[in-house]
């Protein structure tokens, strides 16, 4: 791990203003233009920012804080009234028993090539997302077929009836962005080099890959929103994994906002002049997906029964919250009488015991995996280890840089993967879809279902699921109680808990909001600057 260290030679000021400005000084900037650092909005994280690739159609990872800055979807969900806003498209309208939507689309809006946002430009931008088939493509997966009528008119046609203005609002690969973008060069290399090619309020401006400041974006001047009144004008995006080092960084404002920080140094804080703290639930949960290939059924059961949960709970103190079942509260599908795993180490000896393991017996050596960085996950590993160890499971616990473990578990080696793998989970978009389709759905090549789980029936009611939701929505959701409930009893993966976002920034600007369709993104446009 790379250490970050405050350089006390220079000031807070100073020091921020400096990277900004060599980032500028290679841009379409010079020094002598560079902005105030009251202008400047840094955003502190744990991990790397762009580590799954700079193609708006596939990114699929953490890229999504960055993402939302340059790229727009046509609706946007509202977490406060929960309905579906106008973005890119103005309004809606849907015939046929929702197997036909056509959506208007806002005028005068320019992708960042300059090129005019068009019905026949976004048509161009979606049929290539759904070509491609990475990311979240199967969000469009029910189109069919895409009419433009009219410059601005979009007419979707779909196989069977879907939710589209909310399918359209999904935080990936829902982008619409500009796919001549590279002229007769390969769009993908072309924006990889990296460039973007979206309708956000900024544009990128540099990217220091593997660096501290990682990320810089820089206002693009002919945003369609306009820059009336106080708004920030870089983005910075500074990956700090010590969180002890970014608690510094906040105090002495050299950056904005921190993303996470362990919650007894989140607490530290309270009461710091210029510093403002947040608490907000979210529609994130951290997972431990169970490898069913090398681990029996009896066995993964008994590991779910072997965790203490509240124990971990109670050591994130507030960080954290009970999960029942994999769909988190405040989302369809989510309930809260499901049979859902608690520690009972009596009944886990039990299945040990049943497999030839357990206390008294064989000994069973077990691996996990966690994210380098994350002082909430390592937290988790400690106490999970802690409490196998009682059932006579040694389990080593690995932190391991994110793409470094995705790519370990992505493995087409057997014997290179892990046991258990740590990793946060989100929706897509407002429905519980993600969690099976990415996580249970069977996969030839292993890519986010790191349990490397496979159940045909399960298959099928995935394949329905959606379906239902757009046409009896009390029928969908009873669909997704069954399918936790043989999800809980088969044991692939558990929710060890909800994240709750603990948040940390300074004073210094207004307009904050969380949406928890939207995890950890700050619309840097929405807030407004202001003196310290």
């Amino acid at each position: 791990m790379r250490a970050h260290r405050i350089r006390p030679a220079l000031s807070a000021t100073a020091l921020l203003a400096a990277a900004v400005l060599a980032a500028a000084c290679g841009g379409s900037y010079g020094a002598r233009h560079a902005p105030a650092a009251s202008q400047v909005f840094t955003y502190d994280t744990t991990a790397t920012v762009m580590d799954d690739g700079w193609d708006p159609a596939t990114e699929y990872s953490d890229g999504i804080i960055a993402m939302s800055e340059m790229y727009q979807t046509l609706t946007r969900y509202n977490a406060a009234t929960h309905q579906i806003d106008p973005l890119l498209a103005t309004h809606w309208s849907s015939a046929d028993g929702g197997k036909t939507w056509t959506f208007e689309l806002r005028r005068g809006v320019r992708f960042h090539t300059g090129r005019l946002m068009t019905a026949q430009a976004a048509r161009a931008a979606i049929e290539r997302t759904i070509k491609l088939k990475g990311g979240a493509a199967y969000v469009w997966s029910a189109v069919s077929g895409i009419a433009t009528p009219g410059p601005y008119t979009l007419v979707f046609h779909l196989r069977y009836p879907s939710p589209l203005p909310l399918e359209a609002s999904a935080d990936y690969s829902a982008y619409i962005y500009d796919t001549r973008a590279a002229g007769s060069a390969i769009l993908t290399r072309w924006l990889n080099a990296p460039h973007d090619a979206g309708t956000g309020p900024y544009t990128l401006q540099t990217w220091n890959h593997g660096q501290e400041f990682e990320v810089i974006l820089k206002a693009f001047p002919g945003y369609w929103g306009g820059w009336h009144g106080p708004h920030f004008t870089r983005v910075v995006f500074r990956v700090v994994p010590q969180d002890t080092t970014a608690a510094q960084l906040l105090r002495g404002g050299q950056v904005s906002f921190v993303e996470q920080m362990a919650p007894a140094l989140w607490r530290s804080l309270r009461g710091t002049s210029g510093i403002r703290l947040t608490h907000t639930t979210s529609w994130q949960n951290l997972l431990a997906q169970l490898n069913t290939r090398a681990l029996s059924l009896p066995v993964r059961q008994a590991i779910c029964y072997g965790i203490d949960y509240q124990g971990i709970i109670a050591a994130l103190s507030g960080a954290a919250a009970p999960s029942s079942g994999l769909v988190p509260a405040g989302m369809p599908g989510h309930f809260t009488d499901l049979p859902n795993y608690t520690y009972d180490p009596a009944r886990a000896t039990a299945l040990l015991h049943s497999a030839g393991y357990g206390p008294g017996r064989r000994p069973l050596h077990l691996s996990l995996t966690y994210t380098a960085g994350d002082s909430n996950e390592a937290v988790a590993a400690t106490l999970i280890k802690s409490s196998l160890a009682r059932l006579n499971i040694s389990l080593s616990t690995q932190p391991l840089a994110w793409p470094t473990q995705w790519a370990k578990g992505k493995s087409a080696s057997q014997a290179q993967r892990q046991d258990i793998f740590l990793e946060y989970w989100w929706p897509d978009y407002p429905d519980p879809y993600s969690w099976f389709v990415n996580l249970l759905q069977t996969e030839k090549q292993p890519y986010f279902n790191l349990s490397y789980f496979s159940d045909p029936a399960l298959d099928h009611q995935i394949g329905q699921v959606e379906t239902l939701m757009a046409t009896s929505t009390p029928a969908g959701t009873r669909l997704y109680r069954d399918m936790q409930v043989e999800v809980l009893h088969t044991a692939p993966v558990v929710a060890l808990y909800g994240a709750n976002y603990q948040y940390a920034m300074r004073t210094s600007f207004t307009g904050f909001s969380s949406n928890p369709a939207y995890p950890n993104v700050i619309l840097v446009y929405d807030l407004r600057p202001r003196a310290s």
